[in-house]
């Protein structure tokens, strides 16, 4: 198995879109990113802790590869927003891809420049492509918060 971790908005939309996925095993909504140890919802939605609302996806590299955890990623939200997703908006729902290897890194900046190249976007994409650090699960409730509700998605695409 392989972890991935990315940040687009509101974490619940973009759990709900990578647990549609075969090959995705498991995925958490959490914080990272931020200044300090085990944020709650209150600290990330302050927006003064720095933590982004991410997800990180567990997958089996034989049956998705990361790629393809990219592209669906970078087609799911708009990666030319500074700060925001739709109506939300703040660091904490920035766009950002934090990688768990240097293949990772090397995958995720040739989408990106290969996406920016494409002519898709009129704006410069902000995504940030950062070093995965300390993951910090977000409260029970957030789990799989869609899923729990019956909705199919609360996620506004580009």
């Amino acid at each position: 198995m392989a972890k991935a971790t990315f940040a687009a908005g509101c974490f619940w939309g973009v759990e709900a879109t990578f647990r549609q996925i075969p090959g995705v095993i498991s995925t958490r909504v959490g914080y990272t990113g931020g200044d300090f140890a085990n944020p709650t919802y209150k600290d990330v939605c302050s927006d003064r802790s720095g933590h982004a609302e991410a997800v990180e996806v567990e997958y089996d590299p034989s049956k998705v590869n990361y790629e393809q955890l990219l592209n669906v990623f970078w087609e799911n939200h708009d990666p030319t927003q500074l700060n925001r997703q739709g109506p939300d908006y703040g660091s904490q729902y920035r766009s950002a891809i934090f990688f768990h290897s240097p293949e990772q890194e090397h995958a995720a900046r040739i989408s990106k420049q290969n996406l920016q190249n494409s002519g898709k976007f009129h704006r410069p994409i902000v995504t940030q492509i950062v070093p995965a650090v300390t993951f910090y699960e977000a409260e029970d409730y957030h789990q799989q918060y869609l899923e729990k509700r019956g909705l199919a998605s609360c996620h506004i695409k580009a």
